[in-house]
């Protein structure tokens, strides 16, 4: 790790003479896709006023009263957004689905295979009451729900198969989904469908756009009155919640794995061999610290910031793995310990291992020394790999 250090030079020529400086991705398809939901002015420097010089320096101090370190991000928001539960909504891989409204706001983005070759992703997202367009939404899987009890989120999702009926009618799970879970008697309610509503934005102006995998959508304020009609407890809940989920490197002080132990150069990441369809890839940019993701070979966009899904940190998880007793369903061993993977920043990375010990429990990072990982500010990237699959890096 290196610091960041600004030096400011004074120079005395004389005791009475100064000088002054001047202002100057196939688709896989589940039933319940288909279904409908239910029910002052700017001051220019003159002559002889003097700017202030552009500094480099990094400071650990907010930049404005009632700010506080995100728990996603370790970014500067708003005390009031960082006390607030984030949502955890499903976003589709698939060609058709692309480009999507907010998965580039998720400060954590979960990727993991479902059925058929496809992966889905999950984005956990902290600042989003006041969005328009959340989506498109597809549904669920019982493993991203664990993943989604680490950020004592709300869950968001377009229903999803019968496993997932156990997990959301529990209680301390506040799920929201447009329509039913599962099927017959392993069925759960669509807790929430009022959130939900279609919409095409190729046709924004259609008021009956037809039912499609593709135009699932919800909104802040939807969300907000749908939660409040539960009575879903907006605020984080203490017996559910760590705030200190990862461990962030100081600002001042990013890690940059150059003296790290097994440390190898990585500017290009390629995941072509766990997502087989999707070929997710990250290409490392060295001018904003960021990796670039890509699906099908092309960059995967946010409509709402008009930019490409950047990650200043890439966490790869290789998990255990089985088929379902219908062998088309993955099952994935959410809660395990000491299994490998790999971290990523700064255009490097290392071997890791990871341990999550219950529901609610962060997933904790380790380097091979037994060290937890330090990771830098920003947006993180955690794919999941079927284990026996491997991670192409150069």
């Amino acid at each position: 790790m290196k610091k960041n250090k600004s030096i400011l030079a004074l120079s005395l020529a004389a005791l009475l003479l100064f000088s002054a400086c001047g202002g100057d991705t196939p688709t896989s398809v589940h039933p319940d896709d288909l279904a409908e939901p239910i029910g002052g002015q700017d001051t220019v420097p003159t002559e002889t006023e003097t700017a202030p010089e552009e500094s480099n320096v990094v400071s650990e101090d907010p930049p404005a009263e009632g700010m506080v370190r995100s728990a996603l991000t370790n970014e500067w928001i708003d005390g009031d957004v960082a006390n607030t539960r984030p949502i955890a909504v499903m976003f589709p891989t698939d060609r058709g689905s692309q480009p999507q409204y907010g998965i580039g706001l998720a400060g954590v983005l979960y990727e993991c295979m479902e059925e058929g070759e496809m992966s889905r992703q999950m984005g956990v997202i902290e600042d989003w009451q006041n969005l328009d367009h959340i989506g498109n939404i597809r549904s669920c899987r019982d493993y991203y729900a664990y993943w989604s009890m680490e950020w004592d989120s709300f869950l968001v999702h377009w229903g999803g198969p019968f496993y997932l009926t156990d997990v959301v009618n529990r209680s301390d799970v506040n799920n929201l989904t447009a329509v039913s879970v599962g099927a017959g008697e392993a069925v759960a309610p669509a807790v929430g469908s009022d959130a939900f509503y279609r919409w095409d934005q190729n046709n924004p102006n259609s008021s009956n756009p037809t039912p499609s995998i593709h135009n699932g959508f919800t909104d802040g304020e939807k969300l907000v009155a749908a939660i409040n009609r539960l009575n879903y407890q907006m605020e984080h809940r203490d017996a559910y919640y760590e705030p200190n989920h990862f461990n962030f490197a100081p600002v001042t002080e990013p890690n940059t794995l150059e003296d790290a132990k097994n440390s190898f150069a990585a500017t290009e990441v390629d995941l072509s061999k766990i997502f087989t369809t999707t070929k997710t890839s990250f290409t490392y940019d060295e001018e904003t610290g960021t990796y670039l993701k890509y699906l099908y070979g092309d960059k995967q966009i946010d409509v709402i910031t008009g930019e490409q899904l950047a990650f200043t940190n890439i966490i790869i998880q290789d998990t255990y793995w089985e088929y379902r007793q219908d062998n088309k369903y993955l099952i994935f061993q959410v809660h395990d310990s000491g299994r490998s993977g790999y971290y990523f920043t700064q255009g490097r990375g290392i071997p890791i291992t990871w341990t999550k010990e219950s529901d609610y429990a962060p997933t904790k990072y380790y380097d091979l020394a037994g060290n937890e990982i330090q990771l830098n500010t920003g947006h993180t990237y955690i794919g999941i790999s079927q284990a026996g699959r491997e991670v192409i890096y150069k």
